[in-house]
């Protein structure tokens, strides 16, 4: 169930200029980095990328979400790393995105480190703004 305005605790807010190849900064002055296209894509990949930011973005919230659920449970995951992995491409309809995320939890066995993410991956904020959009799968290693 979405949120309503009322229940918002905190607001991002960044302003973009020039698109994919510009500047992106945040209200707050805490975040303001150049955006190009990668070589990849064509372009000179002297910046950052909105890729690279929505990784960074969704491995920090699903480590978040990893602790939360973990503390709930009593669980160590001290130790524990999650990498997101965002690719774009051309699909069917266009331009679109997938993510793997991988977590690294070395104080679980394999099997509670799979049952770990994959209730982290129904709380995390990112996953449910994602889920039914976009390719997501999960990986333990």
């Amino acid at each position: 169930m979405p949120i309503t305005t009322a229940d918002v605790l905190y607001t991002a807010t960044a302003t973009a200029e020039n698109g994919r190849d510009g500047r992106v900064a945040t209200d707050d002055g805490r975040l303001d980095v150049v955006v190009n296209p990668p070589r990849e894509m064509g372009g000179s990949g002297a910046g950052t990328n909105p890729e690279q930011l929505f990784a960074a973005g969704y491995s920090a919230c699903f480590q978040g979400a990893l602790g939360v659920v973990a503390r709930n449970e009593g669980l160590d995951v001290s130790g524990a790393t999650v990498t997101a992995e965002v690719g774009i491409g051309r699909g069917e309809d266009g331009f679109g995105i997938r993510v793997a995320i991988t977590a690294r939890i070395p104080a679980l066995d394999p099997a509670a480190a799979r049952d770990l993410v994959a209730r982290a991956h129904q709380v995390c904020p990112y996953s449910k703004a994602t889920r039914g959009n976009i390719e997501v799968t999960l990986d333990v290693r």
